[in-house]
């Protein structure tokens, strides 16, 4: 695990701007057009190396791929399993409804109109084991030749394929859940064996509540989400808790938010989760007050936090200074040594998603990187 033992370390959700001519390509490979594999294969590695290069560029420590080979952080698995042929599945965000106009606009997003989520109508089972092994070799081959503290890669947890993926298959959830754990086990140990952390993004844990669950309480939803843990953890069960992240996540969109269940209501559920490092939104306006839930709850032992300090959804490049105080906030309450820098969510979370202009995104790390600076000769004098 990367352990801040001078300075804070910076990192962000996975997800980042794709180039343009790639997202033309991956918009036809989803639409059905037949596209050159071996075209977009050597597309995605250049761009891979050209994205861990920017991140080094701006400051950032824990770099990734920024989820080039990918349509979406949850989506991609349709093409990597088998199992999912049927009808595609309809969400209905409970902080939407209310607000129709918007609904629309967010529904519309170039990214977000185009996925594609058929339900599961087969056995599920590992269909390209290449996919996972070109993704890691790809960010070795870009890490060599930058400087920086080690790479991370994200994959999807059993909890958010089976948000994304309706069952017309297994018959129930706990069965659902195992066979997508059983399935993605591969793609876990195969980042892991390549001597990469591992992020699993788990939205289903907190976005869940206001759409796949929006009509179970508190309690209830409680009781979904433990079962998605227990599916998560027997898949990680070969790769030791230091290598593993996870992000918790309330929804990568501009929307009201207000139907979000609080951090405090699911926290200890997701302590409960292997993964040492957790990643959590702690920038947006809905989630910027929850750093004091940890003025009464301890941070369990060995347990990193991974709070946002940037926005993933506007366009304000926050200020070195803010960046700071937020870091400060949560150091000062579980420990300098157990703070990393992130962002909220992914600036690429659907291809072709363009909420943040792409130069955007990078000056909002660089200054993730200055405010890391600023925060680090408070809490290290030497």
């Amino acid at each position: 695990m990367p352990r801040s033992t001078e300075h804070f370390l910076t990192t962000h959700t996975g997800s980042l701007p794709r180039p343009d001519d790639l997202i033309r390509v991956m918009y036809a490979k989803e639409e059905g057009v037949p596209v050159d594999a071996a075209a977009l294969a050597a597309r995605v590695k250049a761009a891979v190396a050209e994205v861990v290069k920017k991140q080094a560029d701006v400051g950032v420590d824990l770099i990734n791929d920024g989820e080039m080979s990918k349509p979406s952080y949850a989506t991609y698995i349709k093409d990597r399993l088998d199992g999912f042929g049927g009808t595609g599945n309809t969400f209905v965000y409970q902080d939407l409804a209310a607000f129709p106009k918007l609904e629309k606009k967010v529904f519309g997003d170039p990214g977000r109109s185009r996925r594609k989520t058929p339900a599961c109508n087969a056995p599920i089972k590992v269909r390209d084991a290449q996919a996972a092994i070109s993704d890691a070799e790809n960010l070795k081959a870009a890490l060599g030749a930058v400087k920086s503290v080690g790479g991370f890669m994200s994959a999807a947890s059993p909890g958010v394929v089976s948000l994304f993926f309706h069952d017309d298959y297994y018959g129930s959830q706990e069965k659902y859940l195992a066979a997508i754990a059983e399935a993605m086990r591969y793609e876990y140990e195969t980042v892991a064996k390549a001597g990469f952390v591992l992020q699993i993004d788990c939205p289903d844990l907190a976005m869940g509540r206001h759409i796949q669950y929006a009509n179970l309480s508190v309690a209830e939803f409680r009781k979904r989400i433990a079962l998605h843990i227990e599916a998560l953890n027997h898949a990680l069960i070969g790769i030791p808790a230091e290598q593993l992240r996870m992000h918790l996540c309330w929804g990568n969109y501009e929307g009201p938010h207000h139907c979000d269940v609080p951090l405090a209501d699911i926290v200890d559920i997701v302590f409960a989760a292997k993964p040492s490092m957790i990643s959590l939104e702690a920038a947006n306006p809905r989630h910027a007050h929850e750093w004091k839930l940890f003025e009464t709850v301890k941070l369990p032992e060995g347990k990193v936090l991974i709070p946002g300090v940037i926005e993933s959804k506007s366009n304000f490049i926050e200020h070195p200074e803010v960046i700071a105080q937020r870091i400060a906030r949560y150091a000062n309450l579980v420990g300098r040594e157990n703070v990393i820098a992130g962002s909220d969510c992914g600036y690429g979370t659907w291809v072709g998603q363009a909420a943040v202009d792409p130069d955007v995104v990078f000056a909002k790390l660089k200054a993730m990187a200055d405010g890391a600076r600023i925060a680090s000769k408070q809490f290290w004098k030497n």
